[in-house]
């Protein structure tokens, strides 16, 4: 069980995340909403331990992170989706990807920087990295640079490295973003099958709307940095604050009579 207390992040006079408080429990996959700079990546960071809270307080299966950082909280079982600029870029897809699956043997494997011979020396850790690479269908590229592969399949890479970590709680901040019509449903096929283990949590920020409907058993709206709205996905979409806060429409200018 992933929970925020209220987690709240200050920038000046600027609250950008104001005292969110919510539980996600394994099983289920929660799409988080809002308008642009509701706070969506930003409740993300914190979470994650990108960015460290002005106050509030984060805990997993009641062990509290909060202090961690975010190497420690990925250890503890919190995954988010690697950015492009953590790839590394010269290595091969493979080798990106048996590198991930070698941070989660810890001991001997860690120690030193002779990570080279260490593949050599344990094929389990190559047998895994081809395992994940054939999920993600991109053992035809294995031996490719990172460098030289297009967007849509360096964010398909970024959830093989994900899933090498193989956490409790999946994070995914806009995983289509900049993806063609084609190569998004290769990305949301990999979190359909995700759900379908259900002693994961999966969290999910998604402008697409019709995403959000077919894969979120619950959604949460931010808006201003507060959460405002929490429930099954038909109700939330429906309801009049989620309606405001996509349109912008202030509840001062409804009772005011102002035309929309």
């Amino acid at each position: 069980m992933l929970q925020t207390k209220d987690l709240t992040i200050r920038f000046g006079g600027h609250v950008a995340v104001n005292a969110v408080s919510c539980t996600f429990q394994p099983g289920t996959l929660t799409a988080i909403v809002g308008p642009n700079g509701a706070g969506k990546t930003t409740y993300f960071n914190l979470i994650s331990g990108q960015m460290q809270a002005s106050k509030g307080e984060v805990f997993l299966n009641g062990a509290n992170l909060t202090g961690q950082t975010p190497s420690e909280r990925t250890r503890a079982g919190l995954g988010r989706a690697f950015q492009l600029t953590n790839l590394f870029p010269n290595l091969t897809v493979l080798e990106n990807v048996r590198l991930a699956v070698q941070a989660t043997q810890g001991g001997s494997h860690l120690r030193g920087m002779n990570l080279w011979s260490i593949w050599s020396d344990h094929s389990d850790l190559t047998l895994r990295a081809h395992s994940i690479l054939e999920t993600v269908a991109m053992v035809d590229k294995q031996n490719q640079p990172v460098s030289s592969l297009p967007h849509g399949d360096q964010r398909k890479l970024e959830v093989a490295l994900l899933m090498a970590l193989d956490p409790q709680v999946y994070m995914f901040d806009e995983p289509t973003a900049g993806m063609s019509h084609d190569e998004a449903p290769v990305i949301l096929n990999l979190i359909r099958a995700l759900k379908k283990d259900k002693s994961k949590t999966i969290l999910l920020v998604e402008h697409k709307m019709d995403v959000v409907r077919e894969l979120a058993d619950r959604i949460i709206v931010l808006h201003n940095g507060q959460l405002v709205a929490d429930g099954e996905p038909a109700e939330v979409i429906a309801s009049s604050v989620v309606q405001e806060a996509y349109l912008g429409i202030a509840p001062t200018e409804e009772k005011a009579g102002e035309p929309l």
